[in-house]
């Protein structure tokens, strides 16, 4: 017999952690989307809604990367542009295309998903600590907590792609 450790909290929940854009704020999820849309189109290749939203829930620098290496999306470079898309391209839409067009048009996306100030106070009137986490950049998430703080929406800790090393943070300081 195999031995297993199976280890379980069983006191009460002492902390929420909720994702950003699609969760707390941005109903749909459009920010993020309506920007991969505009890179790539920028570059001569036309992508989907669908296609832009496949990755998401990944760091944005590797939603880039990964649009890239949809099979549809790669022959479709290859086409317009006579080679693949390397990992310069990628480098070159993220900083010079997808970061200043996210930052620009975030916070018309900012609007909390309705019942999420309530739902948030009630749980902190539990003295549940509220954290949130985000694919985002700090630049961009920056700008969402301001302008959900306005609306009510002020989480206890936040951390975002740019704070760990591989995408969507599962540490807390």
């Amino acid at each position: 017999m195999d031995f297993v450790y199976n280890r379980r909290y069983k006191g009460p929940v002492k902390m929420v952690i909720l994702d950003w854009a699609g969760t707390t704020l941005d109903y749909g999820c459009y920010a993020p989307a309506v920007v991969f849309i505009e890179v790539f189109k920028r570059r001569g290749v036309n992508i989907t809604m669908e296609q832009a939203r496949r990755p998401m829930g990944l760091k944005k620098l590797d939603h880039v990367r990964a649009i890239s290496q949809q099979d549809e999306v790669a022959k479709l470079w290859e086409k317009v542009h006579n080679k693949k898309c390397t990992e310069a391209d990628v480098q070159d839409m993220f900083e010079k295309d997808f970061v200043p067009l996210q930052v620009a048009c975030i916070a018309d996306y900012s609007e909390l998903i309705p019942g999420t100030a309530e739902t948030v106070d009630e749980l902190k009137s539990r003295v549940i600590k509220i954290g949130s986490t985000s694919g985002y950049f700090t630049e961009a998430m920056e700008i969402n907590f301001r302008e959900a703080k306005k609306q009510g929406y002020i989480p206890d800790t936040n951390s975002c792609a740019s704070d760990v090393p591989a995408g969507l943070s599962h540490g807390w300081s």
